[in-house]
This record gives C-alpha cells, sequence and structure tokens, in this order.
C-alpha cells in the first residue's frame, strides 16, 4: 500500500451552517429541498476542504444529524428511546435493541456517490463501528454485549462497507469513540472491528477519542488489522513551541509505546484541539508533527488530523484551524526535506 508522508485529513464532522439546521427544521419545507439543501451543504464543505489544501477528504458529514442517532435510525432490531446526557450540557439519543439485528440497506451509498463525483481529492469515508453502537445502546436481545457487539459487526457493518466498497469506496474510518472507554474490552473492540472488514480489500483507519491512556490498548490492538489510527493527542499537550519532551507532553507516553511495540501502521496524529476556540499557530503544528517524526524515525507513518470532528466549533474557527494545520504541515515537511 503507498505511502502519503504527512497527508493532512479531516477526521469527522463540520457544524452545519444556522440556516440550514433552521431549514431542517421547519416542516413546512418538502424533503425535496431539504435533500437539495444539504448537497449544497456538502458541495461547500468539500470546495473549501481542497481549497485549504487537505490531502483526504470527505463532505464534513453534512447529511447525518449525528454519528451513533444516524446510524441507529437505519439498523432493524435498534429503536430510539430518548435522550440523556453525554457529557456537560450534551445529549443524545439513546437507543434501544429489541429483537436481532439486521442489515436493510446501505446507508451511506447515496452520501458517498455525491462526494465521489464532485470531489477532487482523495476520499476518506467514515462510518460508526459495532463496539460503539452496543457500548451506547441498551441490550435487551442478546444474552451478552459481546453477542450484540460481534452481531452488529457481521450483520450490519461487514455488508454496509462490502456494498460501500462495490461502489468505490477505499479508504474507510471506523469510529470507536467508545473504544476506550472500558479498558477490559479491548479485546472485544479487536474482536468486532475484524469482524466488520473481514474478506474486504480497502484501507481501514480507526478513529478512538479521548483515552486516559492510549498505551492501554496494547498488547490486544496489535491483532487488529487496520491500516491507521486516528488519535487525539492536541487535547492533552502544551501550547508551548518546540520538539522537546516537556513540550510535547501530549504525545510522548504513546508514540513511545507505539515503537517499543515495532508498530508499521499509520498514526493519525490530532495536531488541533477541537474543544478550544484558540487557532494552533503553523509552528505548533509543525512541532507537533516533527516530534512524531523524531520518536516513530518513520514520516511515512504520520498523517496530520484534528483530534476529532470539529463540529462543537464554529465553521469560521474549524476552517481556520485546519487552514493552519495545512500550513504547519508544510512547514513540517519542508524541514524533514519532503
Amino acid at each position: 500500500m503507498k505511502r502519503f508522508p504527512l497527508a493532512t485529513q479531516e477526521i469527522g464532522s463540520i457544524r452545519k451552517p444556522r440556516w440550514l439546521v433552521k431549514l431542517l427544521q421547519d416542516k413546512n419545507v418538502s424533503n425535496d429541498v431539504k435533500e437539495a439543501a444539504r448537497s449544497d451543504v456538502a458541495l461547500l464543505n468539500l470546495k473549501l476542504f481542497e481549497d485549504i489544501g487537505l490531502d483526504v477528504i470527505y463532505d464534513g458529514e453534512a447529511r447525518r444529524v449525528e454519528m451513533y442517532e444516524y446510524s441507529i435510525r437505519r439498523i432493524e432490531g435498534l429503536q430510539l428511546a430518548g435522550k440523556i446526557r453525554s457529557w456537560d450540557n450534551k445529549y443524545y439519543n439513546k437507543g434501544r435493541c429489541t429483537k436481532k439485528v439486521r442489515y436493510t440497506g446501505p446507508y451511506h451509498v447515496d452520501e458517498f456517490l455525491f462526494v465521489k463525483e464532485n470531489a477532487n481529492k482523495m476520499i476518506k469515508l467514515p462510518i460508526t463501528g459495532a463496539y460503539t453502537l452496543a457500548d451506547w445502546s441498551y441490550n435487551e436481545a442478546y444474552k451478552s454485549k459481546e453477542d450484540f457487539t460481534i452481531d452488529l459487526a457481521k450483520k450490519v457493518i461487514r455488508p454496509l462497507i462490502k456494498d460501500l466498497v462495490k461502489t468505490g469506496a477505499d479508504f474507510i474510518q471506523i469510529d470507536e469513540p467508545a473504544a476506550t472507554t472500558h479498558p477490559d474490552e479491548m479485546q472485544l473492540v479487536v474482536d468486532s472491528f475484524n469482524e466488520s472488514i473481514k474478506g474486504i480489500n480497502a484501507k481501514f483507519g480507526i478513529h478512538i477519542c479521548y483515552s486516559e491512556d492510549y498505551s492501554n490498548m496494547y498488547p490486544e490492538v496489535l491483532e487488529m488489522k487496520n491500516h491507521q489510527y486516528e488519535l487525539e493527542f492536541a487535547n492533552r499537550d502544551s501550547w508551548n513551541k518546540g520538539t522537546s519532551h516537556s513540550n510535547r507532553n501530549g504525545y510522548e507516553s504513546f508514540l513511545k509505546t507505539f515503537k517499543e511495540y515495532g508498530e508499521k501502521k499509520e498514526i493519525g496524529l490530532g495536531v488541533l484541539d477541537v474543544h478550544v476556540d484558540e487557532v494552533e499557530s503553523p509552528e505548533l503544528v509543525r512541532d507537533r508533527l516533527l516530534y512524531a517524526v523524531k520518536m516513530t524515525d518513520n514520516p511515512n507513518l504520520i498523517h496530520v488530523n484534528p483530534d476529532c470532528g470539529l463540529r462543537t466549533r464554529s465553521r469560521e474557527t474549524s476552517f481556520a484551524k485546519l487552514k493552519n494545520m495545512v500550513i504547519g504541515t508544510e512547514m513540517a515537511k519542508k524541514r524533514l526535506g519532503l
């Protein structure tokens, strides 16, 4: 598989414009008009990503309400049970599994085909993984969480991925934000991921959000058949410039573990904190990347992204952060002679 050192990528969602949210909530507006509006925003996001200079893009999940709810609504056997608090003042619609799950059709294919038709850069398609779908849902149909998760992987996520690959998807990011919330279940995360992609020829990343220590994924994660990790680091790192261990304290632990285990998978390195409005300087992005390359001894393994989706920030802030991410990456490439 060809490597692209320090390739820049968006990792998930971008906040929808206010006018779109208002239009989608208007019961007097037809579904056709709403769908056309979603397409307009998807196209706008694509072109903004391309103009900024991102190497790998999607549409900012312009057609999705939310990564979990969007999937729950489209899987037989799951239904929404009502809103519960997730963190701070944020709430999400929690699902219930009331009977064995069944795949009812490729619920991301239409959006992918739109992106494929309109994008001029490499495409990376994000989907929500089996472990997170199970972990965030009430299980009323299976004897165990393990049975629930593996059934989702085999009967829903794998068929979905197969259909996406048939339509031309060759780089799929499986989002598992719940993966490190139960460290003793890492083997289940690995098993469900491998079941989801079994027998399918494509590039696969796994996006894992916010762990106290990603080193806890080892050694189980060595069995995972992914090609890339997309991980958060900037949120825990200092804002000081430089490539010393003390300045890059948010990256040191995992990168040491990564190297100690002889990993050869790519790291989608989180260099933007999605929880603050302050925009990282290009120099800070540069130094975070140079430190990661120094720690791994291989620039081909390092890719560049925000910690997570940027939908909690304004569109203006999000695109300013991404622009500086691209500029900082070019500065790092120049320093490395790439």
